[in-house]
């Protein structure tokens, strides 16, 4: 019952999204070890790009990065009632949103993330969400860097040990004391006027270059047995 009243709610408060984004920097500050890897200094060095990451990472994604980045990224959110609990939770960090998928909203979330990247914003995409599969990733960020004549760049969170949940992408929560890396990859740049064939090769090249830096030691959990 409490989970169906739950589901009906569209949109929480504001507020009510203020203790959890706490508690995160909290635990980051207090019960985590941290590392950022930036081989190539991208952090400072880049303005307009687009990043992936993968939706199983997104738990201590916001609060590894510095605030002034933050306020410089937009991410691109599913139009679904969770995508609002998403867009809610991240405005709390600083980060702004789109919202928008390949088959809703689609046309208008291009024009503005052009506008976004023009403006030096990076857009931040989930290519594997919002419902998977697991580690595939879609076609967009690829198509808007090839676009817009920027980079794409992979960005992963591994953690050293953490649980995962029963959902399709195997969601990571890391555990106390754990050590949290922030893995920012080699960029891609990807050429104009891709053909469809060649919109395909790079979709696979950055799809691999984003698990060359995916560290996921814990193998998925058996699926739920359906109850006869």
């Amino acid at each position: 019952m409490l989970k169906k009243m739950f589901r009906k709610i569209k949109k929480f408060p504001r507020w009510i999204y203020v203790p959890p984004v706490f508690l995160l920097h909290l635990t980051k500050l207090l019960l985590m070890r941290t590392e950022i890897r930036d081989p190539h200094n991208y952090m400072e060095n880049i303005s307009g790009a687009v990043t992936v990451t993968w939706h199983n990472r997104l738990m201590f994604f916001p609060v590894m990065f510095p605030s002034r980045l933050r306020r410089r990224t937009v991410a691109i959110v599913s139009p679904s009632r969770d995508g609002q609990y998403i867009v809610d939770l991240i405005s709390i960090f600083g980060i702004r949103s789109l919202r928008g998928s390949s088959n809703k909203r689609g046309m208008r979330v291009q024009l503005e993330a052009i506008k976004a990247i023009k403006e030096g914003y990076f857009v931040s995409f989930t290519p594997d969400g919002p419902r998977g599969p697991k580690y595939h990733m879609n076609k967009g960020p690829v198509h808007l860097a090839s676009c817009n004549g920027v980079p794409l760049i992979p960005i992963s969170i591994n953690y050293s040990n953490y649980w995962q949940i029963r959902s399709w992408d195997n969601f990571q929560i890391p555990k106390p004391f754990a050590k949290i890396i922030l893995v920012i990859g080699e960029r891609l740049d990807i050429p104009p006027d891709l053909t469809s064939e060649q919109l395909e090769e790079y979709r696979a090249q950055a799809e691999r270059a984003l698990m060359s830096i995916t560290k996921d030691p814990l193998p998925a959990p058996p699926p739920r047995k359906k109850k006869a």
